[in-house]
């Protein structure tokens, strides 16, 4: 198996996981996890806050508290120490964005919605690169844009692609240094690392 393929593989996996504990956290209350946003001890975040999960209503997916989640559960599968998980928070949380990012532009599909930033027409200062240059392109796609147009955006895309693909190799090599031999193994069994 190639890198970029094992690469793919295990984004495709922690975006698995976590689209199935964002939907699981959208359940009907009943069965769901308790109102006040903890799905039991451990358990994945039950909702966007101010939601109370009162009314048998959906509840939303939260990005932040999803990754306060991953970030827990990292913590508790390194049995890292308060010491070490300063040192190394900010390294895997950078990792984990840096996974996001990559998947932004191949996980968007067709409904145009905005990536992991939100709708479509929203801030455009808060835009990834990805996020960008996805919307550059579907404009010119819904314009009927002449074939340089479609071209050059297409060019941009990939661009920002590939930089987001080298951001995280980067972030993925920061956070090797930290590690032990035994954190390394089993930050590539939780999909942050390949």
């Amino acid at each position: 198996m190639s890198k970029q393929r094992a690469i793919w593989t295990t984004l495709a996996a922690l975006f698995l996981s976590l689209s199935l504990a964002g939907m699981a956290c959208a359940q009907d209350n009943g069965g769901g996890p308790p109102p006040g946003g903890q799905g039991g001890p451990g358990g994945p975040p039950g909702g966007a806050p101010g939601d109370n999960g009162g009314g048998g209503g959906r509840r939303r997916f939260d990005p932040q508290q999803m990754m306060q989640y991953r970030m827990n559960q990292v913590k508790e599968d390194l049995g890292a120490s308060d010491d070490e998980w300063t040192a190394l928070q900010p390294k895997v949380q950078k990792v984990m964005e840096a996974q996001m990012e990559v998947m932004r532009g191949r996980m968007r599909g067709r409904r145009g919605g905005g990536g992991f930033n939100g709708p479509p027409g929203g801030d455009q200062a808060s835009q990834s690169a990805v996020d960008k240059a996805m919307a550059d392109l579907q404009a010119s796609v819904n314009s009927n844009a002449a074939a340089d147009d479609l071209k050059n955006k297409l060019q941009a895309l990939r661009d920002a692609r590939a930089q987001a693909m080298a951001d995280m190799t980067k972030a993925q090599a920061d956070l090797k240094s930290l590690l032990t031999q035994r954190q390394e193994a089993q930050l590539v069994l939780d999909g942050v690392l390949e």
